[in-house]
């Protein structure tokens, strides 16, 4: 079924709404999709090299719309589904000190969610549930989803169809060492 699902996704970037496409798989994949848009952006860059950086701004606009929507999940639902869950197991508790904890680490949460493998959906679905700031929730989510498709856009137009290779083979892999530097710079000079 995820194999369907992922060549139905790639058959959407050879359409001419293939924008359209992009938009909407970028907003459905911040709350629930489980493909990411990185399958249309890569092959609509290569395709249209030009149009790169609106391919870039429609995936990052998207994903943040959608953003919000996992955040509104998360915000609006999590009283009628979420806590009475956590008080049948007795976990009320933990997930109080975790919310506490996660208003001062969310922002990178966010960040680094945005631009990794890991699961965007998850994070702002907790965003909201933990009630993280709306503003440090969208302005990570537009620093990271940006960084992301842009740098992606970037890797592309520059270094044309030799990358696709690279990029789909490794993206996780260079994604996450660039958060663990940015990380680490900030760490090293105090600011965390």
């Amino acid at each position: 079924m995820l194999r369907r699902l992922y060549d139905w996704t790639i058959s959407l970037a050879a359409s001419p709404r293939a924008l359209w496409a992009l938009a909407f798989v970028s907003f459905i994949e911040s709350s629930v999709f489980p493909i990411p848009p990185d399958v249309l952006i890569i092959p609509m860059v290569i395709a249209a090299p030009k149009r790169a950086w609106i391919i870039a701004l429609v995936a990052t606009l998207s994903s943040v719309a959608g953003a919000l929507l996992g955040y509104f999940i998360g915000w609006g639902f999590w009283e009628q589904i979420g806590r009475p869950v956590l008080e049948f197991y007795g976990k009320t508790d933990s997930f109080d000190h975790f919310r506490e904890s996660y208003a001062d680490w969310g922002a990178w949460a966010v960040l680094v969610a945005g631009v990794t493998p890991l699961p965007f959906k998850v994070i702002t679905i907790l965003s909201g549930a933990t009630g993280l700031s709306l503003g440090v929730f969208v302005i990570a989510s537009i620093i990271a989803r940006g960084l992301r498709f842009f740098v992606i856009a970037a890797l592309l137009y520059f270094g044309g169809p030799p990358i696709r290779i690279f990029i789909e083979e490794r993206l996780g892999l260079v994604f996450t060492l660039f958060c663990v530097m940015l990380i680490g710079g900030f760490l090293m000079v105090g600011l965390l």
